[in-house]
C-alpha cells in the first residue's frame, strides 16, 4: 500500500481487506487525473476462477457499471479484457474526501447507525453491509434503484430474511447520499490476485511458485538442499540429515532429523525433533500435518492434527476425510461414527469441522504425530493404536480453535528462528561466504535475545583454523554490541587500548585463539549495562580482530628474502630515493582483509611531483652503539631528532604517533634490534655491527597528501638501512617486508603504495585470496609516445584538506566484515575495473583512462562514504568541463586530487578557473610526471647506483 498503491493518490481513504494476497508491480500505473468520487483497484483473473468471486463491469472510461458475484457465464463474458482476462474484485478501494464525508455522513443515520458501536450501544440491532455489494454498489452506473433496493449482499443467509425490510432502509439511504458519486475502476494488467480460503490446496499454491525450477529456501538452514522437490517450499525451518520433500510441498516451522521422506502435496508444520521420529519410515502424500501449541483450564500442552489436502471444511455437500469419504474411513481404520459425533448430532451437521478426530489429553503419556499417524496404516498393530486414541480426551477442530495459545505458538516460532538462523550464522562464517549477517544481528537484539548469538560467533572464533574466518565472527560480535547500544554511546571508531582488555590481547598476540576468546567473553559481560560501554567494547573487539588480521598480513614475512653484500665503510650514507604513487583503479581491494579474503587488484602509477622525487631515506654506519633518527620535509633540513641509547627508548615502536615510531619499527623489522632480547641495545649493536646506526627520512609532500608517503618512506628507510647494515633486499622482498613493517607499527594499510612507488613506472599488484599474502606486479607496456602524451594532461592539485585515513579505514572493514551487498559488489568491480584500466593503458586512450578515473571515485565513495568533503566536490565541478576524469588519490578524503586534462599542459589555465572559485581554500596546483626509475640506492661518494 505505502510504496505501491499509494503513491501519486489524493487526499482521501484507502480501505484495504485482509483475505488476499496481492502482488503489485513497482509502478502500476493508476492515473488519478480529474479524479472525483471512489476508485476500486482490479488484479486481472481467468474467468474459471471469477465463477467463485467477484467481478467489475467498466466502460471505456474505466467508469464502474455493474459488480458481478459468482456471475453467470454470460456475466462474467461481458467483463473480459481483450486478452480474455477477467477484473476481479481485489478488496482495495479508495475514497476521495468528499465521498468519505458522504458515507461518513450515514453513521448517525437509521438504520445505518447500526452497523457502528454507535448505534449499538444505542441498543439498536446489528446490521451488517458488504463495501463492495452495498456501499460501492449503488455508485455503479448500470444499476438501477428498485434492483438494488430489493437486492441482497452474497453473504446473507436464508435465515437472514426477517431483516430484509432493515435492509432496504440501510440501502436507501446508502443510496441517498453516494449515488451522484463516481465510482472508477484502476486496472492493474501485471498484477496477481489471490483470495485466501479454508482450502489446504489453494494455501500450498499460494505458498510454492509453480514455475519454480528448483525449492524455494526462506529463512531456513537446509544441510541436504539436493532432496527438495522442485516446486516445494522450506519456510523458518531447521532441517538435519536427509530430508526429502516431494514437488509441490510446504514446511513451515519445522525442526527435523532425518531420514525423513515428505512426498507431494503435503503442508507439514510445528513439529521439533522431538516428534519427527513419528515420520521414520513413512512416506505422506497430500496431508496436513500440524503440531499446535494450546492451554486447556490454563495448562500448555502440544496437540497434533492430520486431515487430506483435499478435504472440504466447509459444512455443506458430502464430507471427506485424509481425502477419502467417511465410509470408507470408517472401514479402513475401524473408528465409527460415535466417536465422532453425538448421537443426537443431525446427518447434515455431521462434518469434518465437527468431528471429535483430535487427541489432546492421554491418561498416561504424552502426545505426538503418532496418535493421528496410525490412522494412514491401521492394520499394522491389530487395533492397538484405535484403542490408544479411544482412551484419548479428543476434540473436533471446532472445539480446539479457541484454545491455540498464539503467544507460546509465536514464541517457540522466534526460538526456531534463531536455531536454524544461528546454524546458518556459523555456515555463512565457516565457509567465508558473502552474506550479510547484520539483519540477523538486528533482529537478535530487538527480540532481546543476543546472548545464543553472541556465545556461537564466540564458538566459531575460537574454533576458526583461519584467522580470517576468527576476525570476522569478532567482527560480529562488535556489531553485536554496537547494535545493543541503539545508536547511543558515542562513535564506534576510536581507540582500544584499555588495559582492563590488555589480558585477552596478550592472548591473541601469543597465538592463543581459543584463551583469548574466551577471555575477551568474560570482560565483555562487564561492558554491557549501557550503551557508552557497549561502544567501547565493540571497539575492543574490532582491536582484537586488528591483531588476528595483523598476524595473517605478517604471513608475508615468507616473502621476504635478503641477499649479504660487503657493507659500506662508517660514515658512509645510503641514500634511497623515491617517486609518489597515484592510483588510477582498484584502491581498497588491496587492503587486509580484502587484500587476502577477495583478492586485490591495484593499478598504479610512480610519479615524480613538479620534477621530484619528493620521499626518501638514508642510513650510516656510526662508531657510537646508538640509533640517532631524524625525520623532516627535506633531505637537509631534519626537524624531529631522536637518539635511542637502550631498548627501553624503542618500546613505542607499535604507537604511530610517537617521535619516530617509523624509524623504530624500521629496525626492528630490519631485525637489526631485538626489543625482546636479553641483551642490551649496546650490546647487540657492538656484537653484530660494531657500532650503530643513523638514519634520516623524509618527504616533501604534505601529511595526510594520499600519495602513499607513508608506506612509500616505510620501504626507503628499509632499504637504505639494510644496505647500511650489509644486506640487499629485491623489490618484490621489500613490498613484503613494507606490509610487515605497517602491522608492527600497527598502522596497518594495503600493498599499493608501495608497489606503485619502489616499482617504477606503470603497473597492476594481485594478491590472490589466500594466505600466506603475496604480492605480484605486472608492469604495463604502452604505446611508443604515450608517456609522453600522459605526462602533458596529467596535473595534481592539492586540495588544501587533510585526509584523516584511520577512521575511513575503520568504516570500510567494518562494512566489509558485515558483508553489506553494496560494498561486496563494489569491491568486486574494485578489481574487475583494475584489469578493465590496464587495457585503456595498452590501448593509450585518454578519454578511456577519463572514464576509468570517474568510475573510480564513484567506487571510492561508496566503499568509504564521507570521502568527498564539500570544497572537494565543489573544486571537482568547477574542473569537470575541462577534464576526461579527475579522482581523489588514496582513500580520499583531502589530500591531492588528480585529473587528467582534454587539453596538454594547462597548468596555468586551471590555475585562472580556480582562482575565479570562491571558497576553496589554499589550494596549489603541480605538474607530474611519470618516473620511469623507482626506487633507487645510492653510495654517497660513489656514483654507482643499484
Amino acid at each position: 500500500m505505502s510504496h505501491r498503491l499509494g503513491p501519486g493518490s489524493p487526499p482521501g481513504v484507502w480501505v484495504c481487506s485482509t483475505d488476499m494476497l496481492l502482488s503489485v508491480p513497482p509502478n502500476p500505473g493508476i492515473s488519478w487525473d480529474n479524479f472525483r468520487g471512489a476508485k476500486v483497484i482490479a488484479l486481472p483473473g481467468n474467468p474459471a476462477y471469477a465463477r467463485n468471486h467477484g467481478v467489475y463491469l467498466t466502460d471505456s472510461q474505466g467508469f464502474v457499471l455493474d459488480i458481478y458475484y459468482q456471475g453467470t457465464e454470460a456475466e462474467i463474458q461481458r467483463c473480459a479484457r481483450p486478452d480474455g482476462r477477467v477484473p476481479l474484485v481485489s478488496g482495495i478501494a479508495f475514497f476521495s474526501v468528499e465521498t468519505a464525508e458522504h458515507l461518513l455522513a450515514t453513521h448517525v443515520s437509521p438504520p445505518l447507525d447500526a452497523c457502528t458501536y454507535m448505534g449499538l450501544d444505542s441498543g439498536a440491532r446489528p446490521v451488517q453491509l458488504s463495501l463492495f455489494f452495498d456501499i460501492l454498489l449503488c455508485m455503479a452506473r448500470n444499476v438501477n434503484r428498485e434492483d438494488f433496493l430489493v437486492g441482497q449482499p452474497p453473504q446473507m443467509g436464508q435465515g437472514d430474511m426477517d431483516i430484509g425490510s432493515y435492509l432496504q432502509g440501510a440501502r436507501a439511504e446508502l443510496w441517498r447520499e453516494l449515488r451522484d458519486q463516481p465510482l472508477t475502476m484502476a486496472y492493474v494488467p501485471d498484477g496477481s490476485y489471490s483470495y485466501m480460503t479454508s482450502s489446504a490446496s489453494e494455501f500450498l499454491h499460494s505458498l510454492t511458485f509453480p514455475g519454480a525450477p528448483r525449492a524455494q529456501v526462506v529463512h531456513s538452514q537446509v544441510e541436504e538442499p539436493q532432496l527438495l522437490g522442485a516446486k516445494s517450499s522450506v519456510v523458518s525451518c531447521l532441517l538435519e540429515g536427509p530430508v526429502q520433500l516431494g514437488p509441490g510441498s510446504v514446511l513451515q516451522h519445522c525442526h527435523l532429523q532425518g531420514p525423513v521422506h515428505i512426498g507431494t502435496g503435503c503442508l507439514v508444520s510445528g513439529l521439533d525433533t522431538a516428534q519427527c521420529k513419528a515420520l521414520h519410515g513413512l512416506e505422506l502424500h497430500d496431508l496436513v500435518l500440524q503440531g499446535h501449541h494450546v492451554r486447556l483450564h490454563g495448562a500448555p500442552s502440544r496437540v497434533f492434527t492430520l486431515v487430506g489436502r483435499l478435504d472440504s471444511w466447509e459444512r455443506q455437500g458430502t464430507g471427506t476425510y485424509l481425502n477419502m469419504s467417511w465410509s470408507e474411513f470408517f472401514q479402513k481404520t475401524g473408528v465409527r461414527d460415535w466417536d465422532l459425533w453425538d448421537p443426537d448430532t443431525p446427518p447434515a451437521e455431521r462434518c469434518l469441522l465437527s468431528a471429535r478426530l483430535f487427541p489432546v489429553l492421554h491418561p498416561l503419556r504424552a502426545l505426538g504425530p503418532r496418535d493421528m499417524l496410525w490412522m494412514l496404516d491401521p492394520q499394522e498393530d491389530r487395533g492397538k493404536a484405535l484403542r490408544a486414541w479411544r482412551a484419548c480426551w479428543r476434540l473436533s477442530w471446532e472445539q480446539l480453535q479457541p484454545c491455540l495459545d498464539r503467544a507460546a505458538t509465536l514464541a517457540s516460532r522466534r526460538d526456531l528462528f534463531f536455531r536454524q538462523a544461528l546454524h546458518k550464522a556459523r555456515r555463512v562464517l565457516e565457509a567465508r561466504q558473502d552474506l550479510s549477517l547484520c539483519p540477523l544481528i538486528r533482529a537478535a537484539v530487538r527480540e532481546g535475545c543476543p546472548g545464543p548469538l553472541l556465545a556461537t560467533l564466540d564458538q566459531v572464533a575460537a574454533g576458526a583454523e583461519d584467522p580470517g574466518v576468527a576476525a570476522r565472527a569478532l567482527a560480529c560480535v562488535a556489531d553485536v554490541l554496537g547494535c545493543m547500544a541503539e545508536g547511543q554511546g558515542g562513535l564506534r571508531s576510536g581507540p582500544a587500548a584499555n588495559p582492563e582488555w590488555m589480558q585477552p590481547f596478550s592472548y591473541l598476540e601469543c597465538g592463543d585463539l581459543a584463551a583469548g576468546v574466551q577471555a575477551l567473553a568474560q570482560e565483555r559481560d562487564k561492558w554491557l549495562s549501557r550503551p557508552a560501554l557497549l561502544v567501547r567494547a565493540a571497539r575492543h573487539y574490532e582491536g582484537a580482530g586488528q591483531i588476528l588480521i595483523r598476524q595473517a598480513v605478517m604471513s608475508a614475512q615468507h616473502f621476504v628474502s635478503m641477499e649479504p653484500v660487503e657493507p659500506p665503510a662508517p660514515g658512509r650514507w645510503v641514500v634511497a630515493e623515491c617517486p609518489a604513487r597515484v592510483d588510477f583503479s582498484g584502491g581498497w581491494s588491496d587492503t587486509p582483509p580484502l587484500a587476502y579474503e577477495l583478492g586485490g587488484a591495484v593499478l598504479g602509477l610512480a610519479v615524480r611531483v613538479d620534477g621530484r622525487r619528493p620521499i626518501g631515506a638514508r642510513a650510516r654506519r656510526i662508531p657510537e652503539p646508538e640509533l640517532w633518527l631524524a625525520v623532516g620535509p627535506q633531505q637537509d633540513k631534519m626537524t624531529m631528532k631522536t637518539v635511542c641509547r637502550n631498548l627501553d627508548d624503542l618500546q613505542d615502536y607499535c604507537q604511530p604517533h610517537a617521535p619516530g615510531a617509523l624509524l623504530k619499527a624500521t629496525f626492528i623489522c630490519a631485525g637489526i634490534v631485538h626489543v625482546g632480547s636479553k641483551l642490551s641495545l649496546r650490546e647487540q649493536l657492538l656484537h653484530t655491527f660494531g657500532g650503530g646506526f643513523e638514519l634520516h627520512t623524509w618527504s616533501e609532500l604534505p601529511h595526510g597528501s594520499g600519495l602513499g608517503t607513508s608506506s612509500i618512506l616505510a620501504g626507503a628507510a628499509l632499504a637504505a638501512l639494510q644496505r647500511a647494515a650489509g644486506r640487499v633486499v629485491g623489490t618484490e622482498a621489500l613490498i613484503h617486508a613494507v606490509l610487515h613493517l605497517e602491522q608492527v607499527l600497527t598502522t596497518g594499510g594495503g600493498w599499493q603504495d608501495q608497489v606503485g612507488g619502489l616499482v617504477p613506472g606503470i603497473k597492476v599488484g594481485r594478491s590472490r585470496a589466500q594466505l600466506p599474502l603475496k604480492v605480484e606486479v605486472e608492469e604495463i607496456t604502452v604505446p611508443e609516445g604515450f608517456l609522453r602524451k600522459l605526462n602533458d594532461h596529467l596535473l595534481l592539485v592539492y586540495t588544501g584538506k587533510t585526509r584523516l585515513a584511520r577512521n575511513l579505514l575503520q568504516d570500510v572493514l567494518r562494512s566489509w566484515y558485515a558483508r553489506l551487498p553494496a560494498v561486496v559488489q563494489n569491491a568486486h568491480s574494485l578489481v574487475r575495473h583494475t584489469e578493465e584500466c590496464a587495457k585503456a593503458f595498452r590501448q593509450g586512450s585518454l578519454p578511456l583512462l577519463g572514464q576509468c578515473l570517474t568510475t573510480y571515485w564513484e567506487q571510492k565513495k561508496l566503499m568509504a562514504p564521507g570521502c568527498e568533503p564539500l570544497a572537494v566536490r565543489r573544486m571537482m565541478d568547477v574542473l569537470a568541463p575541462h577534464v576526461h576524469g579527475q579522482s581523489l588519490a588514496g582513500a580520499g578524503g583531502g589530500g591531492f586530487l588528480y585529473l587528467l586534462t582534454k587539453e596538454p599542459q594547462q597548468k596555468e589555465a586551471l590555475e585562472a578557473v580556480l582562482a575565479k572559485t570562491e571558497g576553496l581554500g589554499n589550494y596549489s596546483v603541480h605538474l607530474v610526471e611519470v618516473d620511469t626509475q623507482g626506487l633507487s640506492l645510492q653510495l654517497l661518494g660513489s656514483e654507482t647506483s643499484t
